[in-house]
């Protein structure tokens, strides 16, 4: 009867570690592949947490490491998944969510963010409902590591290598792919279809319902607060209210990248408008740095541009590079207009460091890395 017992009972567990097993493999191949097809937005992450904990100089290895730590999550995930090496791997496991709930309890309290960007663009919560997914997760990884603690930690079989092979190649080619080219998944809203100016305002209406105006004033007569809405005419009475505060209310729980801060400037203004209104073929060249312009992507972009002239469509540059007085950049021949566009809007629309966006009245219909700019056999 007690072998019974125990046997129900290391039934019971087994399943429970079985089913924990699976649940932190879906959490970590999901998470590791939003953000592995999106290197660029995990290193502008990175980036930020560095710059928030002071850790500057190690700006210069963002990048690689963006790249390593997704394709990491990606491989944990894989590995948990089909059984390989899980001592290891839970191992990996408990520490990875040790640290980020750590990580993210600092942030949601010491040192604030708006997004941590543990699932990329893909899912935007805020610090606190990071911590407490961590916090959920954090005992799972401690049931599949105490359920494989008895296993050897480096006991490989040879399939167990071959797979260990795969997952670590298709993890890691799959984000230096990504960061050569661009998002195999584009979980940004300046996605292929989507009309910019219409984008911008149906997420202007978004956000007006989401937000609530409260206005708080004094009764003269006794001194007390009342807090009124938008619609109510009795805060109106002068002879009777006195204005104290005006509030903005949102029961918004989630961050996200925001398609209505496009906006284009040059030495004559806003010049946004202008730009979204063009009829039928724009080509934006989007350049991070004017002077830095890699040769053979420059020898791209012109043939591109005069390719495009030569077939009466239009052909812009946008760059967070300061213009000051300057109006055009110089492409070959030909001159060109420019706009000064902020670099993290630049970035959310083209995720990487020179490219080109193309429009059809208004409407992305495609975006290159400078590296896949089609030649001009191709444009035809």
């Amino acid at each position: 009867m007690l072998n019974q017992r125990l046997f129900s009972r290391q039934r019971l567990f087994k399943n429970l570690a079985h089913l924990c097993r699976t649940i932190l493999a879906i959490t970590f191949i999901f998470s590791g592949v939003v953000k592995t097809v999106d290197p660029w937005g995990t290193a502008l992450k990175v980036s930020e947490y560095l710059t928030i904990y002071g850790w500057d100089s190690l700006q210069g290895y963002v990048m690689p490491f963006s790249i390593w730590m997704c394709g990491a999550e990606l491989m944990m995930g894989l590995m948990l998944l089909f059984k390989v090496r899980i001592r290891l791997v839970s191992i990996f496991a408990v520490c990875s969510m040790l640290i980020f709930t750590v990580i993210t309890f600092l942030s949601a309290t010491v040192l604030p963010v708006e997004d941590c960007g543990c699932f990329g663009e893909a899912m935007k919560l805020t610090p606190w409902l990071t911590f407490f997914k961590n916090l959920a997760l954090l005992p799972l990884a401690l049931v599949v590591w105490w359920r494989y603690r008895r296993d050897r930690i480096f006991s490989f079989s040879k399939l167990e290598l071959m797979c260990a092979a795969i997952f670590f190649s298709v993890a890691m080619g799959l984000g230096i792919y990504c960061y050569y080219h661009l998002p195999v998944i584009d979980f940004l809203p300046y996605k292929v279809g989507v009309h910019i100016a219409d984008a911008m305002q149906e997420e202007q209406r978004a956000q007006d319902e989401e937000v609530e105006t409260v206005l708080v004033y004094r009764n003269l007569k006794n001194g007390r607060i009342k807090e009124f809405q938008l619609d109510d005419t009795e805060w109106q009475d002068e002879s009777k209210w006195e204005w104290v505060d005006t509030r903005i209310e949102s029961d918004k729980n989630v961050v996200k990248a925001l398609i209505s801060e496009f906006a284009l400037h040059n030495a004559e203004g806003d010049a946004t408008e202008e730009v979204l209104a063009t009829k039928g073929r724009l080509y934006m060249l989007c350049l991070t740095r004017l002077d830095r312009i890699p040769n053979p992507c420059e020898e791209r972009l012109i043939a591109l541009t005069h390719e495009a002239l030569k077939r009466g469509e239009s052909v812009i540059c946008l760059t967070p590079d300061p213009l000051y007085d300057r109006m055009s950049l110089t492409m070959g021949e030909v001159e060109i207009p420019c706009y000064n566009i902020d670099a993290s809007t630049m970035k959310t629309m083209l995720r990487a460091r020179n490219g080109v966006v193309v429009l059809d009245d208004g409407t992305i219909v495609a975006k290159y890395n400078c590296r896949d700019i089609p030649t001009s056999e191709q444009m035809k």
